[in-house]
């Protein structure tokens, strides 16, 4: 019995069915600009390899970024000699932009990519798909950086590798250990909805999509890699790190502010016990608990550090109410963001009156110790003066979080209750995975976007911007045209609202 209770875009992951009617299981894309060298072998390889090794039905896609050598005849007659080869061209450069188009565009219920020097061993390639297939994740990468990993390049790679993983670990708090290794496979149910709210066109696309991902709760499986430097390598180092880097502060920009939404890549739970709601405790009560601990301790230590401060001016007293008044203005700031989750200034000013009076009551039990400590003895020392007040504060640290948790910040967990009836309320009945089409027994139907070809540049709407109860977000792809032959497309975004139901998807 399913016991998911929060409904959101994606359906509970299930395992791909073996029969298979016409359309391909993978769809490995290869992004390359003026490879002419070595696409061709490069290929021809994997093509081996998936021929001789991969069970399923499989394509590699190449995709041209816009190539000004011979590339695009190369992946022409690639396409015409080998079945399993299709050539995508694009008029821009960019491999974000190539993955995201050819991603969107694609059937394949699981969608790879690795870089046309196959510097990775092939060997990984099944590991690293097979997770998806079976519905146990949603995102699989290489890793170059695993203990079991064995890897081949020079010192300069590999302190810039390290030293970016250890920014993103820093700054973004991410867990996954690799994020540009070139190979990396998605399930095409989360790409459809994961990809419109990648905003980088370049190499930032593989991070971005990881850290979005990640902070969603979304699982993403790790595979240890073999992996080859490529000598000839056209990347430029300087250039992409400093993308990179500005990539770096715009995501987090982004998640800090709360002004990028990712409630729509929640995913239900599983049938394990442990995901069962248990009873009779109140939701989300454990996370609050540990933040408000965080914050009251970092709230204690400013407020001694104001008092002994203000001590050397004036009595305990006022000592005292004013280091209290100044940290508790920040410590209900800070709890109303990181242990409540309320973003934005609506209800600030309530709360913080709200907090005030929650400042008093604390005020009147660290003002009565320092009478009792007064009325015990004439002049107390300075530390007996703190070991009283740590005494108040922490009773005061008791009542200060049941009264944040029942009146303070009690409107927004009712908000959110109610948020998620109406959500429930609205979203209509359907099975717990997602329905196959009738042309291809046991996949995943066609995509739901039909292509809309556009002479012009593409235009990527960026979705960092301010989040309401009705978000926007966009969706595209781009497809095949009618006579078989793969062109550059730019599909016309639409605003995709939470709760709006496609009639043509049949989740």
């Amino acid at each position: 019995m399913r016991t998911d209770s929060s409904p959101g875009t994606l359906p509970a992951r299930e395992h791909l069915p073996a029969a298979t009617a016409g359309t391909p299981v993978l769809d490995v894309v290869i992004p390359v600009y003026n490879e002419e060298k070595d696409l061709q072998p490069c290929v021809e390889r994997l093509h081996d390899h998936l021929t001789r090794t991969f069970p399923y039905t499989f394509r590699i896609t190449i995709a041209d970024n816009a190539s000004i050598d011979s590339t695009p005849e190369v992946a022409r007659r690639l396409e015409a000699q080998i079945p399993e080869v299709r050539n995508f061209r694009l008029e821009q450069k960019g491999r974000g932009r190539a993955l995201r188009t050819v991603w969107s565009a694609s059937d394949a219920p699981i969608l790879a990519y690795m870089d046309v020097d196959l510097s990775t061993d092939l060997n990984a390639l099944l590991p690293l798909v097979a997770p998806l297939i079976s519905g146990h994740s949603d995102l699989a990468i290489g890793s170059r950086l695993s203990r079991s990993s064995r890897v081949v390049r020079g010192p300069k790679r590999e302190f810039i590798s390290r030293a970016y993983n250890l920014i993103l670990r820093g700054s973004l708090q991410a867990r996954f250990s690799d994020a540009q290794c070139g190979f990396k496979a998605i399930r095409r149910d989360v790409a459809q909805v994961l990809l419109p709210l990648v905003e980088d066109t370049g190499w930032f696309f593989d991070t971005e999509m990881l850290v979005l991902a990640e902070r969603a709760g979304l699982r993403i499986h790790e595979v240890p890699v073999d992996w080859v430097d490529d000598p000839d390598s056209t990347v430029h180092i300087v250039k992409t790190a400093t993308e990179d880097l500005k990539g770096v502060w715009r995501v987090g920009k982004a998640l800090a502010t709360g002004s990028l939404s990712l409630d729509r890549l929640t995913r239900p739970f599983g049938d394990d016990p442990r995901d069962r709601e248990i009873q009779d405790v109140p939701k989300g009560l454990a996370r609050q608990l540990v933040g408000f601990c965080v914050v009251g301790g970092l709230s204690t230590l400013f407020y001694l550090l104001l008092y002994s401060g203000f001590r050397q001016f004036t009595g305990s007293q006022f000592a005292n109410a004013l280091a209290l008044l100044v940290s508790a203005v920040a410590n209900t700031a800070a709890n109303r963001r990181l242990t409540f989750g309320v973003r934005g200034r609506g209800g600030a000013v309530k709360h913080q009156a709200q907090g005030l009076v929650v400042f008093g009551i604390g005020l009147a039990l660290t003002s009565g110790s320092l009478v009792a400590l007064n009325a015990a003895t004439t002049e107390p020392a300075h530390a007996t003066e703190l070991a009283v007040l740590i005494a108040a504060n922490l009773a005061a640290t008791v009542l200060r979080f049941l009264l944040f948790r029942a009146w303070v910040f009690s409107d927004r967990r009712e908000d959110d209750d109610s948020m998620s009836t109406v959500v429930a309320s609205h979203l209509p009945d359907r099975p717990a995975g997602p329905t196959y089409g009738p042309q291809h027994p046991g996949l995943p139907t066609a995509p739901l976007y039909a292509p809309q070809h556009q002479p012009q540049a593409p235009a990527y709407a960026s979705p960092y911007r301010s989040t309401t109860a009705t978000q926007e977000t966009t969706q595209f792809r781009a497809g095949e045209a009618a006579d078989g032959t793969w062109r550059d497309a730019t599909v016309r975004l639409q605003p995709v609202r939470p709760h709006d139901t496609d009639p043509g998807d049949p989740r």
